[in-house]
């Protein structure tokens, strides 16, 4: 048994290693998540509720999904596909005057009371609506971002269905996290292979990119936000080793099947993905250029041509998300105001880099100046060695006097070096350590190919995102741990003496792994949502009462997991509340509970419940002791 394990391990190496590390800790986290964003939740809701993207107080049931129960579900799914069939042929042949178009939903003139497994249906799937895509698709075509994501989650919900939790959305973003880690390895190879990382660093770098970024905090806030910025990371990560591999390696004219794929994808997950995209496009086409590669330039361009033409034509909606929704006209407001702000928003995403990099600002500032300390102490000493080497050799020509024959040596080796970096750049190493200079400028193309796109980015999402909040600089969580791998065998390389080079190697992975052990003891518990559990308790407990929640804007959809404990719940804002017509409800029974959102005046919550006869029997859940700022009230009827 204990073979097979050692052979097993050998096997799995060092790569298979590190994976199984990082998984394992953003398990771990996925784990201890016990509540969501509002977003999150909505997120649910778009992606399982049948033709139903929002949730409407008036209105529970939306005109399409009344259509879809009542006309086209039928008892068998032959029928069903019949039912189908018909309402198509009804609405070519009939159009405005279809029964599709013409059906309308109930629409009450106050909000109404909504079941605890209507709530259910909202954010779950059944057996009769699991993998409908469709219903995807028409819940966010209404929504401001493309539906992969939310495609994926749906199908998570289809795979466990009738239930709601961290490990469906956690999943995607996990399986997106060890996607990064991947083409992380596969740069890490490549690069060395062509120079531009130190001969044998390539598997260092790539486990300790891999670490770096599994292990962050901004790694671990990317796996537990159940958005799409996860799979975002991924393919902005994985356009950016297609890019590298094709350079460097197989050139644009062949096939670009993948790059084409990669990019309409990317497209597809999160319009954010456009300002790296553009960017990398704009850097590679005017390189192609300037090495009149104008074959391959051609193919390229018709390459990115294609995926953009299949992105839309997939969803045709993104150009009214981008150019015309409220989202998309906030950004574009955003941008134009100029420098207007500016800079105080550039310094609060620099601020949410280095937090997500390194754990804090503060140790992501000690990190820097050590390093920047090292590498120049490691440059001095090496021109201090490179200095004093010199001046000994000539002293000791000098002494034996042969100033002549010290020339000629001197031309020989220049012609030996320019030899030796000629194999090099046909595929051989250097000797001793050094990075093997690399053909054709690679390595400053490397820089341009992942500086500018990234610099791009951030400039981009600075001046364009609605909120100052981590989620929209999350790719480059992962970019920033690439730069610090490189860099760190860079100086590794440098620092290291030639006969302890696999000390150097080893010693990366290492320091990968102890900052990540730091990052993770001190994570401030983002998106965990910790203690909503305790609000879940409570709802359980007196799950058999009604609920007024008492809300302002769509606040509420922190809440919907409580809802679905709830016998049932009414959704209202305060000016609902004094001057709701309808009592069901609100004058009888053995009591109600109340849930009052921060944003709404607890006086004159408290002023209009009691014109009804509702009195506080008890504070079930204080605000100050509730993640999202609820208040939970006990009411009886007087």
């Amino acid at each position: 048994m204990k073979g097979r394990l050692a052979q097993w391990l050998r096997r799995l190496g060092a790569q298979g290693a590190a994976l199984i590390c990082v998984a394992l800790a953003l398990c771990c986290f996925a784990a201890e998540k016990e509540g969501y964003h509002m977003d999150e939740l909505l997120s649910f809701q778009l992606s399982n509720a049948q033709f139903n993207p929002w949730i409407v107080p008036t209105q529970p049931v939306g005109r399409l999904a009344k259509f879809v129960q009542e006309e086209i579900r039928g008892e068998s799914f032959g029928e069903t596909v019949g039912n189908l069939a018909d309402t198509v042929r009804d609405v070519v042949e009939n159009r405005g005057a279809s029964r599709l178009l013409q059906y309308r939903a109930d629409v009450y003139p106050e909000p109404v009371w909504i079941g605890a497994e209507q709530f259910h249906d909202y954010i779950t799937v059944g057996e009769e609506d699991a993998f409908s895509y469709l219903s995807v698709y028409f819940n966010v075509k209404d929504d401001n971002h493309p539906p992969l994501h939310f495609m994926l989650l749906h199908t998570m919900s289809s795979l466990f269905r009738d239930t709601v939790g961290p490990f469906q959305g956690c999943a995607i973003n996990i399986l997106a996290i060890l996607g990064c880690c991947v083409c992380f390895f596969g740069l890490g190879a490549l690069l060395e292979r062509h120079g531009i990382l130190p001969r044998g660093y390539g598997r260092a770098v790539g486990i300790c990119a891999a670490l770096l970024y599994g292990l962050s905090t901004g790694g671990i806030a990317t796996a537990l936000l159940i958005r799409m910025y996860g799979l975002l990371t991924f393919f902005c990560v994985a356009l950016f080793y297609v890019h590298m591999k094709k350079w460097l390696e197989k050139g644009f004219g062949g096939k670009n099947r993948t790059l084409t794929a990669v990019t309409a994808l990317g497209f597809l997950t999160q319009y954010f993905f456009l300002f790296f995209c553009l960017a990398l496009a704009a850097v590679t086409a005017a390189l192609l250029a300037r090495r009149r590669r104008y074959g391959e330039l051609k193919r390229y361009i018709r390459s990115m041509v294609l995926a953009a033409v299949i992105g839309v034509g997939a969803f045709p909606f993104a150009i009214q998300d981008v150019l015309s929704s409220g989202r998309g006209t906030e950004a574009l407001q955003n941008l134009g105001q100029g420098f207007s702000g500016y800079g105080e928003r550039l310094g609060a995403f620099g601020g949410l880099l280095v937090k997500g990099s390194f754990g804090s600002v503060a140790l992501g500032a000690v990190l820097l100046a050590a390093a920047c300390l090292a590498a120049g102490v490691v440059f001095a000493r090496r021109k201090g060695w490179k200095g004093l080497t010199e001046r000994v050799k000539k002293t000791e020509a000098i002494e034996a006097g042969r100033d002549s024959e010290t020339e000629a040596i001197e031309v020989r080796g220049d012609k030996g070096t320019e030899a030796t970096a000629g194999r090099i750049g046909s595929g051989g190493t250097a000797a001793m350590g050094e990075s093997a200079p690399p053909a054709g400028n690679a390595r400053r193309e490397f820089w341009l190919l992942l500086l500018v796109p990234c610099g791009c980015y951030f400039l981009l999402a600075a001046r364009m995102s609605p909120y100052l909040v981590d989620r929209y600089v999350m790719p480059l969580f992962a970019f920033s741990s690439l730069l610090l791998a490189v860099l760190g065998a860079r100086l590794a390389a440098a620092a290291v003496p030639d006969g302890r080079q696999p000390l150097g190697k080893a010693l990366l992975p290492v320091l990968a792994l102890l900052l990540g052990l730091v990052n993770m003891a001190g994570y401030d518990g983002e998106y965990l949502y910790r203690g909503y559990g305790r609000q879940m308790e409570v709802a359980e407990r007196y799950g058999e009462l009604p609920c007024i929640c008492l809300y302002d804007g769509v606040g509420y959809y922190d809440n919907l997991p409580e809802f679905t404990r709830y016998a049932r719940t009414l959704l209202l804002t305060l000016p609902e509340l004094e001057d709701r017509q309808d009592m069901e409800g609100l004058t009888e029974g053995p009591g109600i509970v109340v849930l009052r959102k921060p944003e709404v005046e607890e006086a004159g919550a408290l002023e209009a419940l009691e014109r009804y006869g509702l009195r506080v029997m008890e504070v079930l859940l204080p605000g100050e002791e509730s993640v999202h700022g609820d208040t939970v009230y006990l009411c009886a009827f007087s």
